[in-house]
């Protein structure tokens, strides 16, 4: 069984938990314990989890049995952490985004290869079945051509999750909707429509909150492959609304909102892949289920016992960080840039 320890005891650590104790029941890993610089979380997280929990970071990588290190603290902070746990010649699961920006996060995708450790990205939307299902079709060449690729992320986030002390902030999020909410639809559309070559986009700050980040953000989207599309993504979209990726190809077309997929390929019955029509989206960002973190915590072990890369591999979470800086720079700009 791979070890599994766990730095940074937030908001994340619910679905990780829930997850990780499912793969305990099925002999697949097993929780070592967790550590946060913050006496309330790790007594909390003690409390609730009837988990092990560490006084110091060093006191947690030094545990016996340890493999694979989860990061699940706020962006700006996954370096040091990674590096500490690197160096110990642990393994990294980390949080998205990898780090505020995309220069951090290739040295984050480097300092593991330099380590030989395996690194992840927690993009677990990728792990849904109906996003499995829809990589596969499109990668299978089922929708032909691509022709139209967007993704629409219309969320709710309430004042008391804006409460909490530096939400929203460049200082502690490293950027707003695009890099903390949106992103895992875009990396899902980019995991699945392939990369895109320019963009041409707007982003604002609503005023509804006292943030330094945007909370609207819209974008005229050129993939490399031809294909165009458009990002449309927000938090002030009260109450909240299932997050969509749509693509329209040569030989059919997918509408994927939420966890339930429609897949219409030209002279074929309608396949449908049934799922959750609603997640994250509203005042509780927690409030989906946690079944693709298992999935994708299973894939990380699976990988780190068989020597090879995961699907969720570390490199993988570097193109959403390059399409995120390139919108924020046309918005900046007023005009087309390259990704």
């Amino acid at each position: 069984m791979i070890g599994i320890g766990i730095v940074g005891l937030g908001m994340a650590t619910q679905p990780h938990m829930l997850a990780i104790r499912d793969l305990e029941a099925a002999g697949t890993a097993r929780l070592i314990g967790g550590f946060s610089p913050s006496v309330e979380r790790r007594d909390g997280f003690a409390l609730r989890w009837k988990a092990p929990v560490f006084g110091s970071q060093d006191a947690l990588l030094a545990a016996p049995g340890l493999d694979l290190v989860l990061v699940l603290t706020p962006p700006g902070a996954h370096l040091p952490v990674a590096q500490a746990a690197a160096a110990a010649g642990k393994h990294l699961l980390v949080e998205k985004p990898l780090e505020r920006s995309a220069a951090e996060g290739a040295a984050l995708v480097q300092l593991a290869r330099q380590a030989g450790v395996t690194l992840g990205v927690v993009f677990q939307h990728r792990f849904r079945p109906a996003a499995l299902r829809l990589k596969q079709a499109v990668a299978g060449g089922e929708l032909g051509t691509l022709l139209s690729c967007s993704a629409s992320i219309r969320w709710w986030r309430d004042a008391a999750y804006f409460a909490q002390a530096g939400r929203g902030m460049k200082a502690r999020d490293g950027g707003g909707v695009l890099l903390t909410q949106a992103i895992h639809t875009l990396d899902l559309l980019l995991h699945i429509a392939g990369p895109l070559a320019r963009v041409g986009a707007l982003a604002r700050t609503s005023g509804l909150r006292a943030i330094d980040t945007e909370d609207m953000a819209c974008a005229a989207l050129q993939f490399t492959s031809g294909a165009i599309g458009a990002l449309d993504a927000t938090t002030v979209a009260e109450p909240g609304y299932p997050e969509r990726v749509e693509i329209a190809g040569t030989g059919g077309s997918a509408s994927l909102v939420a966890e339930r997929l429609e897949l219409h390929v030209k002279g074929r019955p309608v396949e449908i892949v049934e799922g959750a029509m609603a997640g994250g989206g509203g005042a509780d960002p927690m409030a989906f289920d946690h079944g693709p973190h298992r999935a994708m915590i299973a894939e990380t072990c699976a990988a780190i016992t068989q020597r090879r890369a995961p699907m969720n591999d570390g490199t993988t979470g570097l193109p959403v960080l390059h399409a995120i800086e390139a919108i924020l720079r046309s918005s900046e700009s007023g005009a087309f840039v390259d990704v």
